[in-house]
């Protein structure tokens, strides 16, 4: 790595980050059925049809994936808690799953590994997908049961929590394009979904404030937009995406608004007195978490509302075919907290590359990843320079893992997995990351 630990400021959090579906292994310790499940076993939602029933068995090795972790000299882990291993119908605490996260939060601290929870990482209860899911005005009550249950038990040795993970990816992915659970093409559901989706979140922090709890935020993922050409119709619409994608929730949690050129589309299908909510979706928070991987070139199309399309652009891509932008973390950091957040703490939450990663007499080498995340190190040093507050920064991911509809094709890790004998092999990323945090 180009960097190291004694550049950042003093107290900087070095970490990584995963998630519960993606890699604990599903049909472990009475966790309940999922849309994650249900969306997995329709054909033609997930390549070659793969599901996270086995994942990388963190449920049973989890101890193991510690060790990593600390002997890398991470200071903290981002983990999420899953909503049907705690409560497998959405509502009934399950004994098996609360032990699970107590032993899991024990873990970290034994090893010196601060806990930074994510209550929500996209597995909802199927019984609660069954009564409308995101799409019902239940759902912030449902999910403050589900913040109290979990939280209640490991709440106290928390050093961080956030409630939801990737709210665009929840309401817009899922609800809009249909490419996540639970699959849908409705603007209507996407309409409700977003909205609902936030007042949860402000709800859960309410909840969590209630029991005690502090260092709670928000975790967003942001995506740059470009103009794919000069013309005033992609200006626009790159404007709308820019509005959808990463406004929408950052002006509602910090304005108590929704931009107006979203609500041109999403307006029309809003549930009753959305209005009213903000008070809930704006409840105070004690920093805000950036998830930021790539950028979109956008051009307009007269086809319906959002009359828009993503274009290839000309940069180096990673697996996922995403193009390599580090300048737009630099551009996120520094436009949230001069337009949102000011003096708040901004972390890193999730940044990383999908490589296609192959095992060589033993070894990992991916010389790829190494260069993406020296990239983006940059871009959060030069931030900081310019007197942003970033005070961490969390590798996508620790592991390779379930990556959703794309199965276990993409890996992200910096660890390599034998999916079929689930043996960890750390890659040369993961030795120059614990050389540079080392010095």
């Amino acid at each position: 790595m180009d960097f190291k630990r004694s550049e950042f400021p003093k107290g900087f959090i070095f970490g990584a980050a995963t998630s519960a579906y993606q890699i604990e292994g599903h049909a472990a310790g009475g966790a309940g059925s999922t849309h994650w499940d249900t969306f997995a076993a329709t054909p033609g939602n997930v390549v070659r049809n793969e599901h996270g029933q086995l994942a990388c068995d963190h449920y049973n090795r989890y101890e193991e994936d510690l060790d990593l972790m600390a002997a890398a000299g991470f200071d903290a882990y981002r983990f999420s808690t899953s909503w049907a291993r705690v409560m497998p119908d959405g509502v009934t605490p399950n004994a098996e799953g609360l032990d699970f996260y107590d032993r899991l939060t024990d873990a970290m601290l034994e090893r010196g590994l601060a806990p930074y929870a994510t209550l929500y990482h996209w597995e909802l209860p199927s019984a609660l997908a069954d009564k409308g899911g995101w799409r019902s005005a239940d759902m912030p009550k449902w999910f403050s049961d589900y913040t109290a249950c979990i939280m209640g038990s490991i709440g106290d040795r928390m050093t961080a929590v956030a409630p939801i993970n990737e709210p665009w990816c929840v309401g817009w992915l899922s609800h809009f394009l249909g490419a996540h659970a639970p699959g849908l093409r409705n603007i209507r559901a996407t309409a409700r979904a977003m909205h609902h989706i936030l007042v949860a979140h402000g709800t859960a922090i309410i909840i969590m404030r209630d029991l005690g709890m502090s260092n709670l935020g928000g975790v967003f993922n942001f995506e740059w937009a470009n103009p794919a050409d000069d013309s005033a119709q992609s200006r626009a619409a790159t404007d709308l995406f820019d509005g959808y994608y990463n406004r929408f929730f950052m002006d509602g949690v910090f304005k108590g608004t929704y931009p107006a050129n979203v609500m041109e589309g999403l307006g029309p299908h809003m549930p009753d007195s959305w209005q009213d909510d903000f008070a809930t979706i704006k409840a105070p928070l004690d920093w805000v978490g950036l998830n930021y991987y790539t950028r979109s070139n956008i051009a307009a199309t007269d086809g319906p509302w959002p009359s828009l399309k993503t274009v290839e652009g000309p940069l180096p891509k990673t697996q996922m075919d995403w193009e390599i932008y580090p300048d737009g973390l630099y551009n996120f950091l520094t436009r949230t907290a001069r337009e949102y957040t000011g003096d708040l703490p901004l972390l890193v939450t999730e940044n990383g590359m999908s490589n296609a990663d192959v095992i060589r007499n033993g070894v990992v080498d991916d010389p790829e990843r190494i260069a993406y995340v020296n990239a983006h190190i940059a871009a959060v040093l030069r931030a900081i320079d310019d007197g942003v507050p970033v005070n961490g920064y969390f590798l996508w991911s620790l592991l390779d893992n379930y990556e959703w509809a794309l199965g276990y094709e993409k890996r992200f890790g910096l660890i390599h997995m034998d999916f079929d004998t689930l043996k960890r092999t750390p890659k040369a990323s993961y030795h120059a990351l614990k050389f540079a945090l080392e010095r």
